[in-house]
This record gives structure tokens, C-alpha cells and sequence, in this order.
């Protein structure tokens, strides 16, 4: 089991370079390409959208053809368009290699998540997830500060080809050490028990509770990181590194909750910990609307991080139990309504940034986040240790 789910962590933290590697060096590619940088900031949307949209599908064929085999494939998808967002003469094709990505990333990450339902019981499974988001948030993290930092030595192209060597690394290494691995019974596929998979998910009342709050974080959340770079240019600081260093500090966040978590579980049940985090999350969002210097937005985005993982998380292991039958499917689900949000969301922050500015946008997501702490914690908290 150890050996399968330090691959599976492994090719997380390797796709997770991709995933915030943009944010960063959004002026960079707005005057390389020539275009405006509220146009670029929808990088964001076109990577988190697809990664929505494919979930359906690649969900039901991780459980019916192989978790491990599909992950393997997508590895390969993403290297590709890695090379191609790299190469790209103009912004159109820059666009298509990120939907491409978003796609590829899809039959990674949700169906490592379902590899760890299959592997770990449930009474330990917020551990083993936490210990997963460690590594996955690790690799956002670097993959965050690395693309500041290399855009500001190198350019903006030099981002991607750093995100296709770590990917090509664990994909060599996962070849090697999970060759002829199998994790849970592959089912076949089938479309009407595919229908019957997912009409059973829905019919759990927990799952419409499940879904409706992630997608609701990833548009309270995630909706704002597009605009950092942004924000920081309007208050005099224009270096991409910077900008990278400040959303780094939501990966640092994010560490420190998944090295907590064995102790967070001890002392607080689920329902504790999902509204403790949406307090933290609310506050620290509250605190970046004041427009602080980088410094202060470094430590409100090490406390977002810290509160959004600990609700989040909690809303992953519950989501983890809505089919055992058909995991994969239930996985695919909730990362379908998380970058559905996440997609959602920069479109209404820069709606609102236009409409009513950064603060009172940023102050609205924060009282989404203690909103669904809240809710949450009334309507799917567990007994401590189930």
C-alpha cells in the first residue's frame, strides 16, 4: 500500500507544478503576446474548466478500466501540452494547450484521492488524504514560487518546460514501481451501470451537500488567485516573483494543516474542524481586502491556506464515503463541482472587482467561507473517529 500511494503522491505533486504555474507571470504573457491581462487571468478558467467538465467520464472509466493505467495516460496528455503552451506563437494556442492540461489533470488528482478510499479505512482516511495534500500542495507551492521566479530570469516559456521535466520524472518513476499494479476491481464499462452509479450517488442527501460546498470554496477561494498579480502591480510591486511568493503562502498554509491534521483529529471532530476553517478562511480573506503590504498578503494567504485545506479536506473524506462501489465516479463528481467553482470563480471576482472593487469581493468570499463552515458542520459532521 505504502509503495503505490508515495507514486501516487508522487505524479500529484508533479501535476500540481502546472496547476497555479500560470498565476504569477500573468503581466509577463499579457505584453509577450500582446494581450490584455484580464484576457490571460482566464488561463485560470480554461484549465479548471475542462478539468470540470471531463470528470463524468473519466471517472467511470478509472473504476472500470484501472485508477493507475488512466493516470498514467493523463501524464502523458499533460507533458504533451506542457511542450505545446511552451512552444504557443500566439495566445490562442497558449489557451488550447491549458484546456488540454486541464483535461489530462482531470484523471490524475481525483482519481488519486479514489486510490486512497480504496486503500485506507475511513477512520484514518483524513490522515492519508492529509499526508496526499501535502505533497499535492507542496508542488503548488513550488510550482507557484518556481514560476515567479523563473519568469523573472528567464521568460514565461521556461515555466513550462520545468513542469513537463517534473512530470516526465514521475512518470518514468511510476513505471518502474507500479508496473503490473491493479487497485480495486475494475468493473467493466457499461453505460446503463454508469447511469446507475451516478443515480445512486445522488440519491445520498450527504452528496448534493458535499458538492454544493465545493463548489462554493472554489469560487470563494480560488476565484481571487488570478488577480494577485494584479492587485500587487496596482500598489507598485510589478515582480512576478513576488507575486508567486504571496500565493506560495496559501501552499505553506496548506502544509501546515496536513502536518497538523494527525493532531487537529485528535483533539476536534469533523464538524470542529470544517467550521474552524471556514472561520480562519473568512478572516483571512478579510484581511487581503485592507490591500495590506506583500508581506501582510504573504501571511493572509499562509492563513487562507491553513483554513481552506481543513474545511476542504473535511468535505473530501465525506465525499470519499458517498459510494464505495463506485469511488472513482464519486471523486470525479467532487472535483467536477470544485473546478466548476474554481472556473466560476474568476469571472464573478472580476465582475465584481469591476463593479464594486477588490475589498468588498474579497469580504464576499470571506462570508462564504464561514457560511459554509457553518452549514457544513451542521449537516454531514460525523461522530469523532467514524
Amino acid at each position: 500500500m505504502s509503495r503505490v500511494l508515495t507514486h501516487v503522491s508522487l505524479i500529484g505533486f508533479a501535476t500540481a507544478l502546472s496547476a497555479r504555474a500560470v498565476d504569477p507571470i500573468i503581466p509577463q504573457i499579457a505584453t509577450d503576446l500582446a494581450v490584455s491581462p484580464e484576457r490571460v487571468a482566464l488561463l485560470s478558467s480554461a484549465f479548471a474548466l475542462p478539468f470540470a467538465v471531463v470528470q463524468p467520464i473519466l471517472g467511470p472509466v478509472a473504476d472500470s478500466f484501472g485508477k493507475i493505467r488512466l493516470m498514467f495516460i493523463c501524464l502523458l496528455v499533460l507533458l504533451a501540452a506542457s511542450l505545446v503552451c511552451a512552444a504557443a506563437p500566439g495566445f490562442p494556442v497558449l489557451m488550447g494547450g491549458r484546456i488540454v492540461a486541464g483535461i489530462a489533470t482531470g484523471g490524475i488528482f481525483p482519481v488519486g484521492l479514489a486510490i486512497v478510499g480504496d486503500l485506507v479505512p475511513v477512520g484514518q482516511r483524513q490522515i492519508a488524504i492529509g499526508r496526499l495534500l501535502a505533497v499535492v500542495i507542496s508542488g503548488n507551492l513550488l510550482g507557484a514560487s518556481m514560476s515567479g521566479a523563473l519568469g523573472d530570469l528567464f521568460g514565461w516559456r521556461t515555466v513550462f518546460l520545468a513542469v513537463m521535466a517534473g512530470g516526465l520524472f514521475a512518470l518514468v518513476s511510476a513505471l518502474v514501481g507500479l508496473r503490473g499494479v491493479v487497485v480495486g476491481q475494475q468493473l467493466g464499462f457499461d453505460v446503463r451501470s454508469i447511469v446507475s452509479s451516478y443515480r445512486g450517488i445522488f440519491a445520498n442527501p450527504r452528496a448534493k451537500v458535499c458538492y454544493g460546498a465545493v463548489f462554493a470554496d472554489g469560487i470563494a477561494v480560488f476565484g481571487a488567485f488570478p488577480f494577485v498579480a494584479l492587485l500587487l502591480l496596482a500598489s507598485g510591486e510589478g515582480r512576478a516573483s513576488i507575486a508567486g511568493l504571496v500565493l506560495a503562502g496559501f501552499s505553506v498554509g496548506g502544509v501546515a494543516y496536513s502536518l497538523a491534521v494527525p493532531m487537529l483529529l485528535g483533539r476536534w471532530g469533523p464538524g470542529h474542524l470544517m467550521v474552524g476553517g471556514g472561520v480562519l478562511a473568512g478572516v483571512a480573506l478579510s484581511l487581503a481586502a485592507l490591500g495590506p503590504s506583500w508581506p501582510l498578503q504573504f501571511l493572509a494567504f499562509a492563513l487562507l491556506g491553513v483554513g481552506f485545506y481543513t474545511f476542504h479536506a473535511s468535505i473530501q473524506v465525506e465525499a470519499t464515503e458517498l459510494s464505495t462501489k463506485s469511488r472513482g465516479a464519486a471523486m470525479s463528481l467532487h472535483s467536477l463541482f470544485f473546478f466548476l467553482g474554481q472556473a466560476t470563480g474568476p469571472v464573478l471576482y472580476g465582475i465584481g472587482f469591476a463593479q464594486v472593487g477588490s475589498g468588498v469581493s474579497l469580504v464576499a468570499g470571506a462570508a462564504i467561507m464561514l457560511a459554509l463552515g457553518l452549514v457544513c458542520a451542521r449537516l454531514l459532521a460525523r461522530p469523532r473517529g467514524m
